[in-house]
C-alpha cells in the first residue's frame, strides 16, 4: 500500500483524530504533516490549549509517518516538550519526520508549529514495527 492508502486506512477509524478536526497536509514514506484549528473546549483552566491537545497532534502524526512504510508499528514511547502557549483559534500543524528507520525499531522527531511558523511543542516518538503488514 502507498504511505495515502495506510493514511486513509487508519484514519478512516479514527474518531479521535476527526474529532480534534485533524486535516492532512502531506504523507509520504516515514514523514506526516497534519494540521488543525484550536476549538473552545480544548482549553484549560489558565485559558490554553491542554498539553494533551499538541501531544494529541503530535502523536497522530506520528502514527502515520511509523506506518507509512506499509507494516504495522505501534508506538512504544513518546515524550514531549512544550514551548510556547497554544490559544484559542491557533491553526496547529505538526510534522513528523523519521530519523531512524529500523526492522524493529523506528525513531521519529515532530515539531508543532502554529500559524506564524513559531515553534509550540517538539515530540519524540518510538515506534515499534510489527511483521504484519496493511493490506
Amino acid at each position: 500500500m502507498t504511505p495515502l492508502e495506510v493514511f486513509h486506512r487508519m484514519f478512516d477509524n479514527d474518531p479521535y483524530s476527526r474529532w480534534m478536526g485533524m486535516e492532512l497536509v502531506s504523507v509520504g514514506a516515514g514523514t506526516c504533516a497534519l494540521t488543525m484549528r484550536v476549538r473552545a473546549e480544548m482549553l484549560n483552566g489558565f485559558g490554553v490549549a491542554h498539553g494533551g491537545i499538541t501531544f494529541s497532534l503530535a502523536d497522530s502524526a506520528f502514527a502515520f509517518a511509523c506506518n507509512s512504510h506499509g507494516r504495522h508499528a505501534v508506538s512504544i514511547h513518546c515524550s514531549i516538550e512544550h514551548v510556547a502557549p497554544v490559544f484559542e483559534n491557533d491553526i496547529l500543524t505538526a510534522t513528523a519526520t523519521e530519523e531512524n528507520l529500523g526492522n524493529a525499531v523506528s525513531n521519529y522527531a515532530i515539531k508543532v508549529v502554529r500559524q506564524d511558523g513559531s515553534a509550540v511543542a517538539f515530540f519524540r516518538g518510538v515506534a515499534y514495527r510489527k511483521s504484519r503488514v496493511w493490506e
